[in-house]
């Protein structure tokens, strides 16, 4: 058994990616930020659908084709459709954001 919320590093240089499950048709995973953010000349467009939720922290996210930015704050989750593409903005310097991803 493991904890959604153990095993952070203390130093993030670099945003932590961990599958936890996947099959053929799914995968989860769970994302740890602390002020990272996508670079601004790349956008994710992914061939699987998107559901994350934010179970610690906050973060911005943007689709193309928008100005607007969704703040996500603990609890909040959306749905990014296949090739949606978006990038993260910006996530909480003074705390980790931890995601948990499911790509279906």
């Amino acid at each position: 058994m493991k904890n959604i919320f153990s095993e952070i590093p203390e130093s993030l240089p670099a945003e932590l990616s961990e599958e936890i499950i996947s099959s053929e048709h799914c995968k989860i995973e769970r994302i740890v930020s602390k002020a990272h953010s996508t670079p601004d000349d790349y956008w994710y467009d992914q061939e699987k659908n998107e559901w994350v939720v934010v179970l610690k922290g906050k973060a911005g996210l943007i689709f193309e084709g928008s100005d607007e930015v969704v703040i996500m704050k603990t609890g909040d989750y959306v749905n990014i459709p296949a090739h949606r593409k978006h990038r993260v903005e910006w996530t909480d310097p003074d705390q980790e954001t931890i995601w948990l991803a499911v790509h279906y």
